[in-house]
């Protein structure tokens, strides 16, 4: 019995011994608070580790920590619990907390307050504090800068609470540098944002910078993919949670391009994707805290002791600025500070997409830009490659060359899909699509317009609504880049200029008549002119036999012949009066007054028929070699018998209705008040109209490239005049389209190699059904007339020329029998001889009759 009450006295003493020494130890040890909000495993495991592996490696300084969770959200809680806390043991030596009362009663009691989340700037111009997340003003620097390369020009910020306001005021500045609009929405309470988010969708938002707490992103985005907010990657977001990097992304499913940013490089460090950044800075937290505390306890020990809520812990102050001119690299990157204790050494990285694809990144020391970790053609294929991952949607229209409907090539093919269409903008996408290697599908707008704006009903139509409700990625056709579709859509690099121009249909040709040259006068008067000769000849042979003076001596020097001759045969006669209205005279004239009379009246009669002729030929022959009616616009404005009109609700109508030219504007005016109307449907009504008009009354005003289709195959149309403006085509796409580079840059391969040229000569010349029109001579002036117009004179002096050859030969064959019967020779001797003499064209001398020599040789020449 003794020897236990002896054993049980012993084991007491022992215990008392060891509670006594482990009391002593614990006032002497370096206490760490840290006051949590709510529990927070991952943090407290960080503070533990630190602690323990400190403790374990040295014997001079110990530390503990001490954790709370605050059970109450009010000011006067949180004071009363922390002056509670520093009155047991040995006190704090160092405070973790995020609440301002906090950072207030620590700085109050010089204690080292270490912050390790965002706050406002206005918090931090604390004695004590140390604040190791990134300066405020500085970190929405950063966020605006990075939003601002984004290029974003209009997109919807929603925000959880007045704090995440605050972080991104430097966003909401960047309004004042964009033409584009911000809509700013608070979420609400929550948890159903859908309201919200459909509103959105409404007004056709698809850029969204997020900020709310790392655990509801994935809730809110799930539901803003049931309500069609990120159904492709039409539909950007922008997370501004730094934690961001902790989530599980692929749980969403979705192909909308999300960029996220983090301050933690997990390159550098020893840190996991699933490691918060709070964690991460309250392990360099207490990291710098037990190095400062160690440095200094050195020189000067620093010792723990309780304080009441009235006093000043002398060493906190030595402690706190010591952090801040301490600089290290810590587990969320190379760690700096100013006298204020605010972190100005950090880096943003922004990630698109998956963890590992970080793009950029942002640091403090050159504020402005932002430092791009991949080269240009890295971000192209990387942009290619996300591209390929979806089935583009493209918005069309009928008409051709453009798109038409494909006809089945054999009986029995059934047309699906994308075979169904045919023309220059499908070869075009598909040009475009074997370059980038994406998919896409054709489909026609349900209206078929190109896309205007109705004041009325404030709303588009046509191709740019399919754009605008998201119903497609791309619009093609022939669809003009202009000013106002500008401000709703964004438009690819021209891939066609052209310019408004002039369709209006040719004179009429006529048949070729040769015989032309006889229309000057009508069939009756050549017939009265013929018959006239033939009467005026026959009475001036008989005035001419009537007339004494006519009749001549025929020996001028025979004063007294016993006969007188008159040389007015009917053959001189006629002579006469041709060589009269031929305009070449006679080589004999009348000497009888009544004879010279006759002729004088045929002479003014020939006169005025050979001038009115010569006239009447000359404007006949040119007449059809004149200037069309209309050559320009201002031919077309200073005149009223011919109507024009356009496209009603097109680009062309818009230029016209817009323009602050006088000569567009009278134009303009004019085609507004004609009756009936000139305005058609489409092109094909107006080139329809344009050839059916009677009288060459309509002119129609249209793209040239159109033009340029039209009168390819349609012989009896043409282009009047220059370009009234310069337009282009383009590929319509939907504002801040993500691939709209790789577009431009495969339009531009096209143009390059020359692509662009063969798909219009394509469509315009090769693929037509109908034959091409034959090419005109070039190089001709328009005032030269062509052998139609006179070739009737040429065959007239081609029968005249062979009619007196003919003659000639008939008169010469006589000649050779007169001569052979005079002479007493054969017909052949004869012939021979005159043959003879007339191939000799040197011999100008003839005799009277052929001498006949020794030889037996007859002969002409001597």
């Amino acid at each position: 019995m003794k020897i236990l009450s002896q054993n049980v006295i012993w084991l007491l003493i022992f215990v008392a011994y060891n509670y006594l020494f482990c009391l002593a130890d614990d006032k002497n040890k370096i206490t760490v608070g840290a006051f949590f909000e709510r529990e927070d495993v991952q943090s407290k495991a960080a503070l533990n580790y630190a602690i323990d592996t400190t403790n374990m490696m040295q014997q001079h300084l110990k530390y503990a920590l001490k954790t709370q969770i605050l059970a109450q959200n009010d000011s006067f809680y949180c004071c009363k619990l922390l002056c509670n806390v520093t009155q047991e043991g040995s006190g704090l030596a160092a405070i973790f907390a995020s609440k301002p009362i906090f950072e207030s009663l620590s700085n109050r009691l010089e204690i080292p307050f270490i912050l390790t989340k965002w706050r406002p700037a206005s918090y931090s111009n604390k004695q004590t504090t140390v604040n190791f997340f990134p300066d405020s003003y500085l970190f929405s620097h950063g966020l605006a800068i990075i939003v601002k390369n984004l290029q974003w020009k209009n997109f919807v910020l929603l925000y959880d609470s007045d704090k995440g306001l605050v972080k991104l005021q430097q966003i909401l500045k960047l309004n004042n540098f964009n033409s584009g609009s911000v809509i700013v929405r608070q979420l609400g309470p929550g948890p159903d944002h859908r309201p919200l988010l459909k509103e959105i969708r409404a007004l056709n938002h698809n850029r969204i910078i997020l900020d709310c707490d790392t655990e509801n992103i994935i809730e809110i985005l799930k539901q803003a993919k049931e309500v069609n907010l990120m159904e492709s990657s039409y539909f950007n977001y922008f997370l501004t949670s730094v934690d961001a990097h902790t989530l599980d992304f692929s749980v969403l499913n979705t192909t909308a391009n999300i960029t996220t940013i983090r301050i933690l490089d997990f390159t550098q460090t020893q840190s996991n994707y699933s490691t918060r950044t709070e964690t991460a800075l309250i392990q360099d937290g207490i990291h710098s805290f037990i190095t400062s505390v160690n440095t200094l306890h050195v020189t000067e020990p620093i010792v723990p002791s309780p304080m009441a809520c009235d006093q000043k812990w002398s060493h906190g102050f030595r402690i706190s600025s010591f952090m801040r001119v301490r600089e290290f690299f810590g587990a969320s990157g190379p760690i700096g500070f100013d006298s204020s204790g605010r972190r100005l050494n950090f880096t943003i990285f922004v990630v698109e997409g998956n963890r590992e694809n970080v793009v950029a990144k942002w640091r403090p020391e050159n504020p402005e830009i932002l430092i791009y970790m991949r080269g240009e053609n890295d971000s192209f294929d990387a942009l290619v490659k996300n591209m390929q991952k979806s089935v583009l949607i493209i918005s069309s229209r009928l008409g051709p060359p453009y798109l038409m409907e494909r006809k089945p090539r054999f009986e029995g093919e059934i047309l699906t899909g994308n075979s169904r269409y045919e023309g220059f903008s499908m070869d075009l996408i598909d040009a475009i699509a074997g370059i980038l290697g994406f998919k896409y599908e054709f489909r026609l707008a349900k209206d078929g317009k190109y896309g205007n704006y109705d004041p009325e009903t404030k709303s588009w139509n046509g191709l740019i609504k399919d754009l605008l409700d998201r119903k497609a990625d791309l619009a093609i056709c022939d669809l003009t880049i202009t000013h106002q579709r500008r401000e709703v859509v964004d438009f690819s690099m021209p891939f066609m200029r052209l310019g408004i121009s002039i369709l209006y249909k040719k004179a009429e040709e006529k048949d070729v008549n040769i015989f032309a040259f006889l229309e000057p006068f009508s069939p009756e008067i050549w017939i009265y002119t013929a018959t006239l000769y033939l009467v005026v000849s026959v009475i001036l042979y008989l005035v001419a036999r009537m007339a004494p003076g006519d009749w001549e001596n025929p020996h001028a020097c025979n004063p007294k012949p016993e006969k007188l001759e008159n040389i007015w045969n009917l053959k001189n006669c006629l002579w006469l009066t041709l060589g009269s209205i031929m305009t070449q005279g006679c080589d004999i004239l009348p000497k009888g007054i009544s004879s010279r009379l006759a002729t004088s009246m045929w002479w003014f009669f020939s006169l005025i028929m050979t001038s009115s002729y010569t006239a009447n030929l000359a404007a006949f022959l040119t007449m059809e070699r004149l200037e069309p009616t209309i050559d320009s616009a201002e031919a077309l404005a200073k005149q009223t018998k011919i109507k024009y009109g356009t496209v009603e609700g097109g680009a062309t109508q818009a230029f016209f209705r817009e323009s602050n030219y006088s000569t567009y504007q009278k134009m303009w005016t004019t085609m507004i008040q004609a009756k009936p109307g000139v305005f058609e449907k489409n092109n094909a009504d107006g080139v329809k109209r344009v050839q059916t008009t009677k009288n060459r009354l309509y002119a129609f005003l249209m793209e040239s490239s159109q033009i340029e289709y039209e009168i390819e195959t349609k012989c009896d149309l043409k282009q009047v005049g220059n370009w009234l403006d310069n337009k282009e085509y383009g590929i319509a796409m939907p504002i801040d389209y993500p691939y709209r580079s790789a577009i431009n840059t495969a339009i531009l391969k096209l143009q390059e190699e020359a692509k662009l040229t063969e798909l219009k000569d394509k469509w315009w010349k090769k693929m037509r059904d109908e034959p091409s029109c034959p090419v005109r001579t070039l190089g001709k002036s328009s005032t030269e007339l062509a052998l139609d117009n006179v070739g009737g004179v040429f065959l007239v002096l081609g029968v005249g020329m062979a009619v007196a050859f003919v003659l000639a030969i008939l008169e010469f064959l006589w000649n050779v029998r007169n001569i052979s019967v005079e002479e007493h020779m054969t017909y052949f001797e004869a012939l021979k001889v005159e043959l003879i003499f007339a191939l000799n064209v040197w011999v100008t001398k003839k005799r009277t009759k052929p001498k006949i020599n020794s030889l037996n040789c007859v002969l002409r020449t001597e």
